[in-house]
């Protein structure tokens, strides 16, 4: 299968090692956590296409972890119940859950129905291939969502702003001229671009900054142009 990223997420630290040798076994990227909320952390850094969740955990468990994931995602969830959870497995699927294992589980049923839910995924549509969240040091992209956020605070940009942080983020560290930047971002030839470019800079860093004259994100390199940092 294409090299997908599976969230593990299981209080039992031998069942998340145990399910992620499977997984890399089929060629699989694994993250995992602990808890539900670790989890909803890791959805919020990593582009994720299957999640495996257990649903008797601390903090946060697995049914109130999937009802949140629901309400903005809809990647495949696989929860993990014992025998004695029968309510708790139908209430699972009730709130969003796609599918179930029992515990103690066979591996090959597991990833047996891991492979189905992916090729479900992506067959019907619902997998956005250009679906990536990326998390610079508390400055995130939100690319599905055209979303950007700071410290988990929505940021409202106008769309050029947008196209231009967007540009940024997902070329982090690399220097940016004003000329590049208007091109890319007005898809026309560049002319007299320097204030254009400029004002929305400047409107940029009024609203991800929090002092826009000592950024923290949005760098300007003397006689060349823009960055934000890695």
């Amino acid at each position: 299968m294409n090299n997908y990223t599976v969230l593990v997420v299981d209080d039992e630290k031998e069942i998340r090692d145990g399910i992620e040798i499977y997984l890399k076994n089929e060629g699989m990227t694994v993250i995992k956590a602990k808890d539900g909320i670790e989890a909803i952390e890791k959805l919020n850094e990593h582009v994720i296409h299957l999640i495996i969740l257990d649903i008797m955990m601390p903090r946060l468990d697995g049914i109130a972890t999937t009802f949140k994931i629901r309400e903005e995602k809809n990647i495949p969830i696989i929860i993990l119940s014992a025998k004695s959870e029968d309510m708790d497995k139908i209430l699972g699927l009730q709130v969003g859950a796609d599918d179930y294992v029992t515990k103690p589980f066979n591996p090959l049923e597991l990833i047996a129905r891991v492979k189905s839910q992916l090729r479900r995924y992506v067959t019907l549509g619902t997998y956005e291939g250009i679906e990536k969240v990326i998390n610079l040091n508390g400055l995130t992209l939100d690319q599905s969502a055209k979303e950007v956020t700071v410290d988990g605070e929505v940021v409202k940009l106008t769309p050029t702003e947008y196209k231009i942080v967007e540009l940024l983020m997902t070329n982090a560290g690399r220097v940016f001229s004003i000329n590049e930047i208007y091109e890319r971002v007005w898809k026309e030839p560049c002319f007299n671009a320097e204030n254009t470019v400029a004002v929305h800079i400047r409107k940029i860093r009024e609203k991800i900054e929090i002092n826009p004259k000592q950024p923290r994100y949005l760098k300007v390199v003397w006689g060349i142009g823009y960055k934000i940092e890695k």
